[in-house]
């Protein structure tokens, strides 16, 4: 054999000097892993933001001044912030230490003429493999001897069936699917058994390809990451404008440099919200605590928010859209089609035949059969096929164990893959007979003579023609057809695969699962594009996008990827496609980088090795927990526990309530914090002393700014979240709307805060210290009041989303008691700079913090009026 030849082995195999030489060529058989990431790192990695740079010179500058209170105040709030991004920090990379975990086994090699067990991570280029069912492949082997051998390479190619091997060759060209005369590392053998020559080890394997495609795959940032990081930006530069402006005027004026420091210092700590990291942080696990309750387990925090931004969701076909079973869908016997049903979800063939014929082509079905069904204390075992034969014959009254008393099997000829065909001799009281199955052509071809309910007929040209036509029927539906037929047996050892008696045909499918075509139906009604991407053959694929509805806006199909444009260097038409099928790993890669690279944000569902390279890849990997191998679980973000796809769906809609919920929470931070920078830059445009402190504006910061925004966060949303179109992949967390309620609500806070701070100061006569407590408790309770304000202009003024959320009402209560906690602790008082307020201040500072949230209401509710006379 020339592929013999060409590795310079005979067929008794390499000697052991032999294999421990090209050991050292070829090296150890093993898929090579990346070093972890050092703790150090990650740690590190906490500090790396531009908003802790300025803080941390806030900070350093506090401590030249020696304000050594301030300086150790912002330090600490790094400090928890730190904590909680190294506790939630995304886990490392393992997914190709689970490609490696597919291969340490032993393996059965012919060397120097003996069949010996060798460890599998010693398997050369030119080893002699022996195989035979159940066992799992440790390295690519080329067939050269194969009997009745099939391997389950699901996996590896998202085929559903077993495949057919043979040592016939195939083109080089040919798709890995397609290479019926090679076996690969991490498939297993169906059943069967054959002699193989090792022709790809470690990383030269079709695994060890696709591991060194995950390692090249970029996870990127989240949109979530990106929107937050921009925003940061935005505000450092907000921070400095500000900062420069007010040291400047400051300075023109004649005011110390030293006091304009110090200024400078509360501007930054002002402007910048110390809480929304701890709050962004604290949002999203609990959105990942919420979405494992909906049996979606995310293992990355900013997946929560980035299932929310799905534009795109490219999805596996079996175990996804279908049950990844095999189910009886159509049975067609010579007098009766039986059972010949559309194939949908929850449709099935009915209980009892519809006649004599379709009974006997049943019991044919579960006689020549080699699967068991599962009693109490097992499992299913046998091929998918010949296991959904038994339930359908099981359905019609017809067990096997029962059949099997009545028939028991003489003889058994295994399934031949030159004659495509397999039979079993059964005896009876009126004789020995033969059950065969086998390909539809192979057993037309082979029966000279069709069932009727008197006798038999002859199978003459037309009739044959007939079942032919039938058979390429359910075969466009995208039915797998298998054929029956039998005769009698004078003599045990007789030739059972000529002048048959045909039975008829069965066609079975992957059922679809019964909740998919709604949880489509809800994707294309939010905005979302479902593609199918599968390893499995067109015909299948566009079954069952027919059946689930993929083809209801219409959709064109493609084999490969090469069709749509990918890979010849036009990538303009492949969002024309909605059915991709027979897709290698490297294709499914390319098609996700190339919607992300055409602005979508993709989420993409895969089971298996094959899928690893584009779960890493999308910007949500989606891995199936139930059936998935360990590489694609530990490739992706999120693992559906009950493999279901509506559960994607319950996901997304809690990814779009999580980031409305985050748009909420940062538009309260930031009117509130550029209500503390409007509040300290005009004081000191307008020559008064500092009316908050640097460790006050930090307090308040924690204290008023944490948890009302972590109270917006659990709003559990509108209803009608999934009505709406996803966002812009590059809309940012504020547009122009909320930057317009923020600029709003910030200046009437500050207006209120400024009022009385005029009334303390000039009416009441009130010393510094007592000026700024009014200052600081005014401020405090204005911005607890503000949460009131995120319920939207269009909503009810006392009954709307927030005033129904009790996590507002429980933050309100906790903050009241910290604002007033320290006016009545001495110590905590003399900390932050305060003093225990009189009764005259208290109402000073109810009146005062009450009067902005009142006009911002009855500014809306006239805003509404305008709107509503203005349309009429």
């Amino acid at each position: 054999m020339g592929v013999l030849q060409e590795l310079s082995v005979s067929v008794a195999g390499l000697s052991e000097e032999e294999a421990r030489d090209r050991a050292l060529v070829f090296g150890p058989n093993v898929i090579a892993v990346h070093d972890t990431v050092p703790i150090f790192w990650t740690v590190l990695h906490q500090f790396q933001s531009p908003v802790v740079y300025l803080l941390m010179a806030a900070s350093a500058m506090a401590g030249l001044l020696g304000q050594w209170k301030e300086a150790a105040a912002i330090l600490v709030v790094l400090a928890i912030s730190a904590l909680i991004g190294f506790i939630t920090e995304s886990r490392a990379l393992r997914s190709i230490e689970s490609l490696r975990d597919l291969g340490t086994h032993n393996a059965r090699v012919r060397r120097g003429g003996e069949v010996r067990l060798v460890p599998a991570e010693t398997l050369v280029p030119g080893d002699i493999l022996l195989v035979e069912a159940g066992d799992r492949l440790s390295a690519d082997v080329r067939l050269i001897e194969a009997i009745n051998l099939t391997a389950d390479e699901a996996a590896l190619t998202g085929e559903s069936l077993p495949t057919e091997k043979d040592v016939m060759p195939v083109d080089r060209e040919a798709r890995i699917g397609d290479r019926h005369s090679m076996l690969y590392k991490g498939t297993v053998v169906a059943s069967g058994s054959g002699v193989g020559l090792v022709v790809g080890t470690g990383l030269s394997t079709e695994l060890g390809r696709i591991s060194q495609l995950v390692a090249k795959a970029e996870t990127g940032r989240s949109p979530l990451e990106k929107r937050l990081a921009r925003l940061s930006g935005q505000l450092i530069w907000v921070t400095l404008a500000i900062a420069a402006l007010v040291a400047a005027a400051g300075i023109f004026s004649g005011k110390e440099p030293m006091l304009m420091i110090e200024a400078a210092i509360a501007l930054a700590v002002a402007a910048i919200p110390e809480g929304l990291p701890i709050v962004a942080t604290l949002v999203l696990a609990r959105g990942m605590w919420r979405m494992a309750r909906e049996n979606a387990l995310v293992e990355r925090l900013s997946a929560v928010e980035t299932l929310g931004a799905t534009t795109v969701i490219l999805t596996d076909k079996t175990g996804t859209l279908t049950e990844n079973r095999m189910a009886v869908r159509a049975v067609l016997a010579p007098d009766a089609d039986w059972g010949v049903v559309e194939s949908g979800p929850g449709k099935a063939v009915p209980g009892q035949p519809a006649s004599a014929a379709a009974a006997a082509l049943l019991k044919a079905a579960v006689l020549c059969n080699d699967a068991t069904l599962a009693e109490i204390q097992s499992e299913d075992s046998g091929d998918p096929m010949e296991l959904a034969l038994l339930r359908a014959g099981a359905d019609a009254g017809l067990a096997r164990s029962a059949l099997i008393g009545e028939y028991p099997v003489l003889r058994k000829v295994p399934f031949d893959t030159d004659v495509r065909m397999m039979a079993t001799l059964h005896g009876s009281e009126d004789g020995a007979f033969w059950m065969v199955k086998g390909a539809p052509e192979a057993v037309l071809q082979a029966s000279d003579r069709v069932a009727s309910a008197d006798d038999s007929l002859p199978m003459d040209r037309t009739v044959r023609a007939d079942w032919h036509g039938r058979v390429e029927q359910l075969g466009r539906r995208g039915l797998r057809v298998l054929a029956f037929a039998m005769k009698g047996a004078d003599m045990p050892d007789g030739e059972p695969f000529e002048n048959l008696v045909f039975l008829g045909i069965i066609g079975l499918e992957d059922p679809v699962r019964p909740d998919v075509p709604d949880a489509i139906a809800t994707c294309q009604a939010a905005g979302i594009r479902v593609v199918m991407v599968t390893g499995d053959h067109l015909v299948t694929a566009k079954s069952i996008g027919e059946t689930v509805g993929l083809f209801e806006q219409g959709t064109a199909t493609a084999e490969g990827t090469d069709r749509a444009g990918l890979g010849n260097g036009d990538d303009s038409g492949f969002r024309d496609f909605g059915i991709f099928a027979r897709v290698s790993p490297a294709e499914k890669l390319a098609l996700v980088r190339a919607y992300q690279e055409a602005g979508e944000v993709v989420a993409m569902t895969g089971d298996g090795v094959n899928d690893a390279p584009a779960l890493r890849q999308a910007d949500i990997g989606v891995a199936m927990g139930r059936r998935g191998t360990d590489v694609a679980r530990e490739a992706a973000a999120m693992i559906l526990l009950d493999d279901a796809f509506p559960t994607i769906v319950r996901a997304i809609r809690e990814g779009r309530i999580i980031f409305d919920n985050i748009r909420r929470f940062v538009v309260y931070l930031l009117s509130c914090n550029l209500a503390e920078v409007l509040i300290v830059g005009l004081a000191v445009l307008a020559t008064l002393p500092l009316p908050l402190l640097p460790l006050q504006i930090l307090y308040l910061n924690l204290v008023t700014d944490v948890f009302p925004a972590f109270a917006l966060a659990m709003c559990k949303g509108d209803h009608a979240v999934l009505k709406r179109p996803p966002r812009r992949p590059d809309e940012p967390i504020l547009g122009r709307a909320q930057w317009s309620v923020i600029i709003v609500q910030s200046v009437l806070m500050t207006f209120g805060v400024f009022l009385a701070l005029v009334i303390a100061r000039l009416v009441l006569h009130l010393d510094h210290q007592a000026t700024l407590t009014v200052t600081f408790l005014t401020l405090g309770f204005v911005q607890l009041w503000h949460v009131f304000d995120m319920a939207g202009t269009s909503a009810g003024m006392l009954n709307n989303e927030v005033t129904r959320n009790p996590w507002v009402w429980g933050a309100i209560l906790l903050c009241s008691g910290l604002l007033i906690g320290p006016t009545l602790a001495p110590p905590h008082a003399d900390v932050l700079g305060l003093t225990s307020p009189t009764a005259l201040m208290w109402c000073l500072i109810a009146a005062a913090s009450l009067l902005p949230v009142l006009a911002g209401r009855i500014g809306v509710l006239l805003l509404a009026a305008l709107r509503g006379k203005g349309t009429r």
